[in-house]
C-alpha cells in the first residue's frame, strides 16, 4: 500500500550497458514512451543530486531514489557511486535502490554496503542457460565478449551469486523477470525458486514489452496476453511474495507509481527544500497508509466468498481518477466479499490520444484491443465515460462504472452493487447501459 502515498524517483546517471538483450532498445530524448531503457537525459552526479534536493522541496513525500540506468549501474560504477555517496552523505534520510542485470554484483556487493543502499534489484530472466541463451546475444565482462550458452552461463552464474552476497550482508533483494512467451514462460518458476533459495524476497514477473527496433520487435514476438502472466505470477506465489504494481518506468521516473511526473517538472521553478515539513507530511502519509491497511484487513475478515475482477483507471495516488479514453493503463483486482488484491497492471492505447488525424476507425480498433485485454473482468471503473465506449464494453459484458475517489473504497462498493445484479440473475449493462456510467 505504501506506492499509494510515497514517492520514489530514478536518477538517470548509467549510459552504458554490458549486455545485449534481445528484448531492449535503449533509447533517448522519447518522451511519449514509459519503458525501462527510455531517458531523456542522461544527468552527471553531481546534477543528480541537485535534482532530488529540487524534487524534494516540490514532492515531499519522496522517499526512495534509485538508480536503474539507462544502461546498468554497475557497468558505470564511477557515476553511480559518486550519486549514491553524495546522496548518502547529503540526504541520509532517502532510501537508496539500485537495479542491475547482476552480472557485475558480486563485484560490487561491498561497495552497495558500504553506501548503504537498503534494495537491490536483480534482472533474472533464466536460469537454465540454453534458455539463456535465447534471451542474450553478448555478456561483456572484464574486457571479453561472451556469446551464445558460454555468455548465459557467466551471467546466470554472477547473478546467483551476488544475490547471495549481499543478501547475506543485509540487503534485501527483489528479482525481475521478463515473462517471454515460447522462451521462458514455463521456466519462470525454476528462476522464483532459485532466486528464493540464494536470498532474495521478491520476484516481479513482468510481461514482455516489445521495445521498438528491438530483436524480439523485429522477429515479430508476441507480448503475453494477461492471462498468462496472471498465471506464471500465481505458480510464483506459491513460492514466493509477487509484486504485482510495476509499471516498469523510465529510467528517469519521478513521482507515485502511476503519475510519473518526470517529464512535466523537468523545467519546473526551483522551490527551497524545507526537512520540517517534509518530516510532518510523511508522518500524516504514514498514519494513512496504516489505517487504510488496518481497515482493509477487518473488512477481509467479515468478506463473503466468490470474486470477481475490477480494471481500475487511475494515475495514482490511491485514486481513481482517470476518464476512460485518457486512460493508458488499468489497475486489475481481483476481490472477494470485501477482500481486494492487485493482480496487476494492463497497459493499453489511449481511446482518446489527442491526435488529429485519429478517425473514427483507428477509435474502433483500439476499443477492440482494450475490450480484449480486459475481457476477464466484470467492472470497468473509471472517473467518467462517454456513452459509446460504455455500449460497446456493455456488448462485451462489461460493465462500466464512473466514480471518482478511493479505490479500496470504490471496489468495496462496486462488489457490493455486483452482487445485486447478481441476485436478480441480469448485469447493470443489461438493465441500462447509459445510466451505468452515472452510478
Amino acid at each position: 500500500m505504501a506506492h499509494h502515498y510515497f514517492a520514489r524517483m530514478h536518477v538517470a546517471v548509467a549510459p552504458k550497458c554490458n549486455i545485449n538483450c534481445n528484448y531492449c532498445n535503449i533509447k533517448y530524448d522519447c518522451v511519449s514512451e514509459s519503458r525501462p531503457g527510455v531517458v531523456s537525459k542522461v544527468l552527471t552526479p553531481q546534477e543528480a543530486y541537485a535534482k532530488v534536493r529540487s524534487t524534494l522541496a516540490s514532492l515531499p513525500q519522496l522517499t526512495v531514489v534509485g538508480i536503474a540506468g539507462p544502461g546498468d549501474p554497475l557497468a558505470n560504477p564511477q557515476e553511480t557511486f559518486e550519486t549514491f555517496g553524495l546522496l548518502s552523505e547529503g540526504l541520509p534520510e532517502l532510501q537508496l535502490c539500485l537495479s542491475t542485470n547482476g552480472l557485475q554484483l558480486p563485484d560490487y556487493s561491498e561497495a552497495i554496503v558500504r553506501h548503504r543502499i537498503a534494495h537491490v534489484t536483480v534482472t533474472v530472466n533464466a536460469v537454465d542457460p540454453q534458455i539463456g541463451a535465447e534471451i542474450y546475444r553478448a555478456v561483456f565482462f572484464r574486457g571479453k565478449a561472451y556469446r551464445g550458452r558460454d555468455a548465459a552461463e557467466l551471467l546466470l552464474h554472477n547473478q546467483l551469486e551476488g544475490i547471495r552476497q549481499i543478501a547475506e550482508r543485509g540487503v534485501k533483494v527483489k528479482v525481475n523477470s521478463v515473462l517471454i512467451p515460447g522462451v521462458n514462460d514455463s521456466h519462470l518458476i525454476k528462476v522464483t525458486e532459485a532466486v528464493k533459495a540464494a536470498g532474495a524476497f521478491s520476484h516481479n514477473i513482468m510481461p514482455l514489452i516489445l521495445s521498438p527496433g528491438s530483436v524480439y520487435e523485429k522477429e515479430g514476438r508476441k507480448e503475453p496476453a494477461p492471462s498468462l502472466t496472471l498465471q506464471v505470477q500465481a505458480r510464483s506465489e506459491a513460492v514466493i511474495p509477487v509484486m504485482r504494481h510495476c509499471r516498469q518506468c523510465r529510467s528517469d521516473a519521478v513521482g507515485l507509481i502511476g503519475d510519473d511526473l518526470g517529464v512535466k517538472t523537468e523545467n519546473a521553478p526551483a522551490r527551497e527544500y524545507d526537512p520540517a515539513a517534509r518530516e510532518e507530511l510523511l508522518i500524516r502519509l504514514d498514519r494513512t497508509a496504516v489505517e487504510r491497511k488496518r481497515r482493509e484487513a477487518n473488512a477481509g475478515e467479515q468478506g463473503e466468498r466468490g470474486s470477481m475482477r475490477i480494471a481500475v483507471a487511475t494515475r495514482g495516488g490511491g485514486q481513481v481518477n482517470v476518464h476512460f479514453g485518457h486512460a493508458r493503463e488499468f489497475l486489475v483486482y481481483e476481490v472477494s466479499g470485501q477482500e481486494q488484491k492487485l493482480l496487476g497492471v494492463r497497459r493499453i492505447q489511449a481511446y482518446c490520444n489527442g491526435k488529429a488525424e485519429c478517425g473514427e476507425a483507428d477509435k474502433e480498433a483500439i476499443l477492440d484491443e482494450t475490450v480484449a485485454l480486459l475481457q476477464d473482468c466484470s467492472i470497468v471503473l473509471c472517473a467518467a465515460i462517454g456513452p459509446g465506449p460504455a455500449e460497446r464494453l456493455a456488448r462485451a459484458g462489461l460493465t462500466a462504472l464512473a466514480r471518482k475517489g478511493e479505490i479500496g473504497k470504490l471496489l468495496e462498493q462496486c462488489a457490493k452493487y455486483h452482487r445485486f445484479f447478481t441476485s436478480i440473475s441480469c448485469s447493470p449493462s443489461e438493465v441500462c447501459p447509459s445510466a451505468v456510467q452515472q452510478r
